[in-house]
């Protein structure tokens, strides 16, 4: 912080001798150390801002453990992903796609407009792998674990990778951040 003061101290005073002098060298160099300034301010506030944001996720995933350890023994945790018409119609053939997973490359996810744009905003990473159009959450069975890569899925959606229709991550991140939108809203 007081490094980003003295910057701007000295950037004010540049910026009277530009104006007492009349050279336009003062008034730029003023310009620029309050450019310099102005990013050191933005980097500090994006530090914090993305310490509050790990903070609330870690609360979330905490409290989705602590609900999945709450569950009876015989109970299976909710799933976030929806039952597809294959699934309904012929259980024979959603059995053998499980069984199959590591050999057929997953659907791509049918995210939702609100989904999406909650998904372009966040930094929470995902998994990729080379030469394979799907990013996975963690806990997925699709990608190859050893081959993998995380990104943030913004930068994963840049890339041209789409989100795999088995772990439903777009679903799963815009659910999640909507619920510790809503906990930090409540607590305030």
């Amino acid at each position: 912080m007081s490094v980003t003061v003295v910057l701007l101290l000295a950037a004010v005073g540049l910026l009277i001798a530009a104006l007492g002098t009349g050279h336009a060298g003062l008034a730029w160099g003023s310009v620029a150390l309050s450019a310099v300034a102005a990013t050191l301010i933005l980097r500090r506030w994006r530090r914090s801002w993305l310490q509050r944001q790990d903070v609330l996720e870690d609360e979330l995933v905490l409290l989705l453990e602590d609900e999945s350890v709450d569950a009876e023994p015989g109970e299976q945790p909710l799933q976030l992903g929806s039952v597809t018409a294959a699934q309904e119609v012929e259980p024979g053939l959603a059995s053998a796609e499980n069984t199959q997973s590591g050999d057929t490359e997953p659907g791509e996810e049918d995210t939702d407009a609100a989904d999406l744009l909650v998904v372009y905003e966040l930094v929470d990473e995902v998994l990729v792998v080379d030469e394979h159009p799907r990013y996975h959450l963690a806990r997925c069975r699709c990608p190859d674990h050893a081959r993998a890569e995380r990104l943030p899925v913004r930068e994963a959606r840049e890339l041209g990778f789409t989100p795999c229709n088995r772990c439903r991550p777009d679903t799963t991140l815009a659910r999640k951040h909507r619920a510790a939108r809503a906990t930090a809203a409540g607590s305030s």
